[in-house]
């Protein structure tokens, strides 16, 4: 059974709570219904301990006030959209600017900071959660009322599977993504530059100055984007690489390759210390690869712990950055009648 608790209060009186889901392995995870964050994901090393290896709060007060989206559900849109502005059918939309001039997954009162309605489902593969907002038309300049789906299923082989779907009563755009903070050594206040990643990307797509794609697509062979085979994240960080200067370290979005809108493998995460695998799966085109370059170390997260800088990655699946600016992009668009899907797993194992 999933377990229930309350998590704190909002300004308004309402209760936000926290649901706790384990499976046989002993594998627990804590989602909360406040921005349908996942607040802890414990798994086991190599030598059968387990750690917490994801970032949050103790309680909502954090998630109320906390600036870097740890384990939050992103909407309506994930990542940046350009001057916080688009056109979609001759009609031109202004959002709130929350990342210097530009829009920053879906504003500053986007869907991570949202009270989300959830519910407990039956599923043969696991423990599962389904999470429901209704956006209303307009909310932080979007057109249409969005009703947005995420179902969070803790399966019996020790895999975190996120569904979402949307649907809209007006032509709108849609990208959401899930923004976990990861550190598979299980101490957050260790770097994660030793860390090994793989991604399965041929390309990326490079930016400007203010973190938005120029719209060209370059390849990632003799670059520092090239994760084509395992590789130490610290290896080439710091290279005096323009992409690695404008975002502090790897804050960009990878091509995914194999594009067919089918789920299959696109990055794999390894602590060697530990053994903690952590394999990803997932039906979208791209992935945006985080470094922790914004962490400061001023927020203090579970346990009192200071969250410094390069603590943690994200390993965010989803449509291109600023897409609705750029039509060579693949659409966001969401038509009325039609549903929005995305599929995410991440996979844990030892080795």
């Amino acid at each position: 059974m999933i377990v229930k608790n309350v998590f704190g209060e909002l300004p308004d009186g309402r209760e936000a709570h926290l649901y706790s889901l384990r499976n046989g392995n002993g594998m627990l995870v804590d989602i909360t219904d406040f921005g349908a964050s996942v607040v802890s994901i414990f798994v086991p090393d190599r030598d059968g301990k387990f750690d917490d290896v994801t970032f949050g709060y103790d309680s909502v007060d954090g998630y109320l006030h906390g600036s870097s989206f740890l384990g939050a559900t992103i909407g309506r849109f994930a990542n940046r959209i350009d001057k916080g502005r688009f056109k979609l059918d001759g009609v031109v939309y202004r959002l709130p600017v929350n990342d210097g001039g530009n829009t920053l997954h879906g504003g500053p009162s986007g869907f991570h900071k949202r009270l989300w309605s959830a519910e407990p489902l039956n599923a043969n593969e696991g423990e599962s959660l389904k999470l429901s907002y209704v956006s209303e038309d307009g909310e932080e300049g979007f057109p249409g009322t969005l009703t947005a789906n995420v179902i969070f299923t803790l399966t019996i082989d020790n895999a975190l599977e996120i569904r979402l779907s949307a649907s809209s009563d007006k032509l709108t755009v849609v990208n959401m993504t899930f923004h976990g903070y990861f550190n598979l050594t299980g101490n957050p206040e260790r770097s994660i530059l030793g860390e090994e990643l793989m991604i399965d990307s041929d390309h990326y797509t490079p930016l400007d100055d203010t973190q938005i794609p120029t719209g060209v697509i370059e390849e990632v062979a003799g670059t520092p984007m090239d994760f084509r085979i395992p590789t130490q994240i610290g290896l080439r960080i710091d290279e005096a690489h323009e992409q690695l200067r404008i975002c502090r370290g790897y804050d960009m979005n990878w091509v995914l390759n194999s594009q067919n809108n089918h789920v299959r493998k696109v990055a794999e995460l390894y602590d060697r210390p530990s053994g903690r695998s952590m394999s990803v799966f997932t039906n979208e085109p791209g992935m945006q690869f985080y470094t922790g370059n914004f962490l400061t170390g001023k927020e203090k997260g579970k346990g009192g712990v200071a969250y410094g800088y390069r603590s943690a990655v994200a390993l965010e699946t989803q449509h291109y950055p600023d897409s609705p600016n750029k039509p060579d992009f693949p659409s966001t668009s969401l038509l009325p009648g039609h549903t929005y899907h995305s599929t995410t797993i991440y996979k844990f194992s030892v080795r």
